[in-house]
């Protein structure tokens, strides 16, 4: 039950939630509250004092209004609700010397400051500060962090609002920062000296409100109003991260989060952060065709008449990759299936069912898992498959919520009851009383390294009993972006890929580089860089990127959103839909429509729900039938965060954060 209150806000009356803080009231109201310290994902620290702002009846002093509730106020003499001012001469007063006293010691960079043009300080500076200073002496300096290849320190910058500290501890789960020292001599530190070991930690960045914390790959590159942004869905993995890709001309600058408070929150994984560099290696930018056993550079026209002549009349199967959107999977499927073929998007032999959404989707959301109080994981291994989503159970578990592991043990960053490791810890949990769960919102989250052994779909019915028996909601944890989206329309074959490619003699291989394709088979490769699937390939048709097209992409809670094209493919590389359409027609066998919009007007018409951006359907549960569970043990999908997909691949940057995550793995040596 609310305790709703009534407080006058510069001579605004509303009512709120007396479990509210004044700056929180005040952003309620639409009342602008300056703040460096105060962030609303993240524990009060109350240091800046930048919120300050004036609570009449109170002492008088002004109050920290991120540290307040509206609770803690008194009523006027008459039982008046209680007055609260953000602009009078009092606050005016405080915050400019509030503003004067962080500005001490603070370095006259911004012209050469990576953070300059988006700079807190600068803005509230420039807002409510004043336009000198009566401090004269040598301003103090300290030594600079060394916190990895990801995050550039400049700690003489740092104003010690202690933001960084706050997310790696609380959100991300590691205790490598805190700050020491008193007084003057305190400052922000990693402990000895220790650089940062978190999937997370590039959020940091965004949330340092000075120049103290700025990208790395990212600095001295570009500024702030030089750059085209986007608002686009991320793939690296399946919960479709929203992300802004910001471009300088044709290139990639930088990724940076977006909010969605069903998603992602405002974080996202270093892999979605800085994979960017690899956008520009290893480019797939022109046709090549097969010649004596060796590519040559190609015309498209060549290309696509020779991707034509080798599948006429002939036994065709496609391939369907990570990262492909819905719409190029629905092309393949048409075009492939015009012609006899079969298709497969489970090239990783993930035994999904076909048809059951509930079984390959779930009926779980992310946010719920905010709320659960029990949370049962099944062969995965959050931290590395999804690390927002980790740092979502990690924040249930803050809350009280009671986490169950069955699969390799692991640092999750959160304490949970290791039930065992095989299919029989999973098998015991069936059949049994779970009273203490029944009435408590719960979560099953099952991953894709349960489900891709021989026994993957009795895993899965494992699973789906155990949330039914549980009360709880099931969640499928996928580790492709696409893979959702292509099971949508249907782009499976019974039996899985071994069923579509057995006796193939042609593969359309669209951005699978997962999968090893024997020898024997004309291989037309599409996709967008010269990974495993282009050195297999005898006809190479080069696609976009996914921040080079428009297109579709259903998360792995099963909510379809829509990513736009940042910029342009490079070379003579097309999107990925235009290359399908070309070629059917090249066969004869013309798609039925030649433009994105009518391609997604077909989309729409078979699979409806596909037109409801950023809805999560509600999936009716369907029982899965299948055979018993084997007894293997559970392993995890992922065993390299940083190069899971051709772009990370490609990357420098990945390749040194993936060396880095090996060598602290390895054991210590002595030196003698």
């Amino acid at each position: 039950m609310t305790d709703l209150r009534k407080i006058i806000i510069d001579d605004n009356e509303i009512e709120v939630d007396g479990a509210m803080t004044l700056i929180q009231a005040c952003e309620q109201a639409g009342i602008e509250v300056p703040r460096f310290c105060y962030h609303e994902r993240l524990s009060i620290a109350g240091n800046c004092r930048m919120c300050l702002v004036e609570v009449v009846g109170g002492p008088p002093k002004p109050a920290a209004s991120c540290a307040m509730q509206v609770r803690d106020l008194r009523p006027g003499p008459e039982g008046q609700p209680p007055v609260v001012k953000t602009n009078s001469p009092m606050v005016k007063k405080a915050r400019e010397g509030v503003m004067e006293f962080l500005l001490i010691n603070h370095p006259l960079d911004c012209p050469i400051c990576d953070q300059g043009g988006e700079c807190d300080l600068q803005d509230q500076a420039m807002a409510y500060g004043v336009d000198f200073s009566r401090f004269r002496e040598a301003k103090r300096a300290v030594d600079d962090l060394d916190l990895g290849p990801l995050v550039e320190t400049h700690m003489t910058r740092c104003i010690s609002c202690t933001r960084c500290v706050r997310f790696t501890t609380e959100v991300a789960g590691i205790t490598q920062m805190g700050q020491t020292g008193r007084g003057e001599d305190s400052e922000i530190t990693s402990y000895l000296g220790e650089t940062l070991d978190s999937n997370l930690q590039g959020n940091i960045i965004d949330l340092c409100p000075v120049g103290a914390l700025v990208s790395k790959p990212y600095a001295f590159t570009a500024r702030p109003w030089e750059l085209t942004k986007t608002e686009t869905i991320d793939v690296m993995d399946a919960l479709g991260s929203n992300i802004r890709v910001d471009c300088k001309g044709r290139e990639v600058m930088r990724i940076v989060p977006r909010n969605h408070d069903g998603v992602n929150e405002e974080w996202i994984s270093d892999k979605t952060r800085f994979v960017w560099d690899g956008l520009r290696r290893q480019r797939l930018d022109r046709p090549y065709v097969r010649e004596n056993g060796k590519l040559r550079p190609a015309s498209w026209g060549e290309a696509l008449s020779k991707a034509a002549e080798a599948m006429t009349g002939k036994k065709i199967a496609g391939l369907i990759g990570d990262l492909v959107p819905v719409e190029a999977a629905f092309a393949l499927k048409q075009m492939v299936e015009g012609l006899g073929g079969k298709v497969e998007c489970r090239t990783d032999n993930a035994r999904l069912p076909i048809g059951n959404r509930s079984g390959y989707v779930g009926t779980a959301s992310i946010e719920e898992i905010d709320d659960a109080k029990y949370i049962m994981l099944i062969g995965t291994d959050p931290r590395i498959e999804a690390p927002v989503l980790n740092a979502r159970i990690r924040k249930a578990w803050t809350k009280g919520a009671t986490i169950g592991l069955i699969g390799e043990a692991t640092d999750l960053t959160y304490d949970y009851a290791h039930v065992g490791s095989d299919r029989a810890a999973l098998s015991g949990l069936l059949g049994k009383e779970h009273g203490a769960v029944m009435d408590q919102p719960s979560a099953v989250i099952v991953g894709q390294g349960a489900l891709r052994e021989a026994d993957g779909l009795a895993v899965l019915a494992a699973a789906q009993q155990l949330a039914t028996e549980t009360n709880s909601e099931l969640m499928v944890l996928h580790t492709a972006a696409s893979r959702v989206g292509a099971m949508d329309v249907s782009a499976v074959t019974e039996g899985g890929m071994e069923a579509a490619i057995e006796g193939a003699e042609v593969i359309y291989n669209l951005g699978a580089d997962e999968v090893e394709i024997d020898a024997g088979s004309i291989v037309i490769y599409q996709g967008s860089h010269g990974d495993r699937g282009a050195h297999r390939a005898d006809v190479i048709l080069p696609g976009a990127a996914y921040t080079e097209e428009s297109g579709l992409f259903v998360n792995t809670e099963g909510r379809p959103q829509l990513a736009l094209r940042a910029g342009h493919a490079p070379g003579e590389a097309k999107e990925n839909w235009a290359i399908l359409r070309a070629l059917s027609g090249e066969l004869g066998n013309a798609l039925p429509y030649d433009s994105m919009a009518q391609l997604r007007q077909a989309l729409v018409t078979e699979v409806p729900h596909l037109a409801k951006l950023d809805t999560v359907p509600e999936n009716e549960c369907q029982a899965i039938e299948a055979d018993n569970l084997g007894d293997a043990d559970f392993r995890s999908a992922v065993k390299d965060f940083y190069l899971t997909n051709p772009i990370a691949r490609s990357s420098a940057l990945m390749a040194e954060l993936s060396a880095g995550v090996k060598a602290r793995g390895g054991k210590p040596l002595a030196a003698e």
